[in-house]
């Protein structure tokens, strides 16, 4: 098959998966309107809020496997390249939803799964400095933000293919670009 054509194939496969919405599906069959409640964000965290803790575990885990099917299926199939486009269309289409009116969540878990899936080594400094920023601010959004900042040190260090730092770095840029709100609400509240 031509490899721009798989390309295209896995790149429109990535994002139709990260486009359904497990916390939007789950909250409407229980009559509640994430994005009118809450941080309006259709994501684990805002379900977590809304729902309980257990939904937005749930909800964390099945947007982990939309960024980990893909991407591992992608390169166990046709390699390491095709995985990382599967990967970051998953990433996009979990953000810009065409189901929700190409809104979305922040991109967090599904990005998440893609490390997992394709370079689990870099979850380890990640999540170390998710945790740390956590610790120190009680800020979801703002250790996540830091978490994806992690990504492209991790790729340039633990990185084993020529586009690892593009992987990282455009999960990275994603994440930073959706937590735009929540990196303003930190820095007003340093003043």
């Amino acid at each position: 098959m031509n490899p721009v054509l798989i390309g295209v194939l896995v790149a429109l496969g990535g994002y139709v998966i990260g486009a359904i919405s497990p916390a939007s599906i789950i909250a409407r069959a229980r009559g509640i309107d994430l994005r009118g409640q809450g941080s309006g964000n259709p994501g684990a965290t805002n379900a977590g809020r809304l729902m309980g803790r257990k939904t937005g575990i749930v909800v964390a885990l099945i947007d982990i496997a939309k960024g980990y099917v893909p991407a591992a299926v992608a390169a166990a199939v046709w390699g390491d390249e095709y995985g990382m486009i599967a990967g970051l269309a998953a990433i996009v289409g979990h953000v810009t939803s065409p189901f929700l009116g190409f809104r979305g969540g922040k991109g967090v878990a599904t990005a998440g799964g893609v490390v997992l899936a394709l370079r689990p080594l870099w979850a380890v400094p990640v999540l170390a400095v998710f945790i740390l920023v956590y610790l120190l601010t009680k800020q979801v959004g703002l250790a996540s933000v830091a978490g994806a900042a992690m990504l492209v040190p991790a790729a340039l260090l633990l990185g084993q293919h020529p586009y690892d730092v593009v992987l990282a770095g455009g999960a990275a840029v994603i994440i930073a670009v959706r937590h735009q709100s929540n990196l303003r609400n930190a820095w007003a509240a340093r003043k």
